[in-house]
């Protein structure tokens, strides 16, 4: 599976608006925000990068004033992963990635019990649930309508998008789904208002994109968590273990 996931990684980064591939690396660039989870690299699987591959690389960042960083399974590129740490990359973090296929994928909330899924189509629900993103990730980035028109975007180029209307008609929470490739796809940005936890509300909409994209024929949908609860509401829905994915990046060096 980690090739199978590295290779998306690949296809996702070339879909960006600014894309550099360069030594056995492409690199997406997001114009309008220098989020580092928005402007990164990913190896191609099984690249071998020069010293001078990778020099290549930082200057793509640098010229752009952006922190050099990527993200990857390291199993399908251990060569990378050796050399991007031997020219100074630093690891942010190592994150268990979950698996679901239809073979494993069960309905968590059977009988039509819990949350109604919704899909956004107006500006002011992508907005509400940009909102409810934003505070369900305690501030890590702010909402915007740069970031709700991401969330438009991501929806009218193929991917899936859907969230849970609070009781006051704003946002409970929600999840988005990248679109397929490589017979796989990415669930991120599960996240659900402080106030409207332990409702269901990560459960159903998971379930909701993940049989969106077996609807569409994919074979697997795979996503990241943070913690053993999240975990735990990804097993219900029959997400198993199926891999690591590791950040790195290379700050800049401190002036002599």
């Amino acid at each position: 599976m980690d090739e199978q996931v590295q290779n998306f990684a690949v296809a996702n980064l070339r879909r960006r608006p600014d894309v550099v591939m360069t030594g056995g690396f492409v690199a997406g660039f997001s114009p309008g925000t220098d989020s580092p989870y928005l402007n990164y690299a990913t190896p191609l699987p099984g690249t071998s990068p020069t010293r001078a591959d990778i020099a290549a690389l930082v200057g793509a960042f640098r010229v752009r004033g952006l922190l050099p960083r990527l993200e990857f399974a390291p199993e399908a590129a251990p060569a990378a992963a050796a050399a991007l740490r031997e020219a100074g990359f630093g690891t942010e973090a190592v994150h268990e990635y979950l698996v679901c296929t239809p073979d494993t994928y069960t309905d968590p909330l059977p009988g039509g019990d819990g949350p109604r899924v919704e899909t956004p189509a107006t500006d002011a629900e992508f907005q509400a649930l940009d909102a409810a993103l934003a505070e369900a990730f305690g501030g890590v980035f702010a909402a915007s309508a740069d970031g709700a028109a991401r969330l438009r975007r991501l929806a009218q180029d193929g991917g899936e998008v859907r969230f849970v209307r609070a009781g006051d008609g704003g946002c409970a929470g929600g999840a988005t789904c990248s679109p397929p490739a490589e017979d796989t796809a990415e669930l991120a940005g599960v996240g659900t208002r402080p106030a409207h936890r332990r409702r269901g509300v990560a459960a159903a909409v998971t379930a909701a994109l993940t049989e969106a994209m077996f609807a569409r024929g994919a074979g697997s949908v795979w996503l990241e968590y943070s913690g053993e609860g999240s975990r735990g509401t990804y097993a219900r829905v029959g997400y198993r273990p199926g891999g690591t994915r590791l950040y790195v990046s290379l700050p800049a060096a401190p002036p002599a």
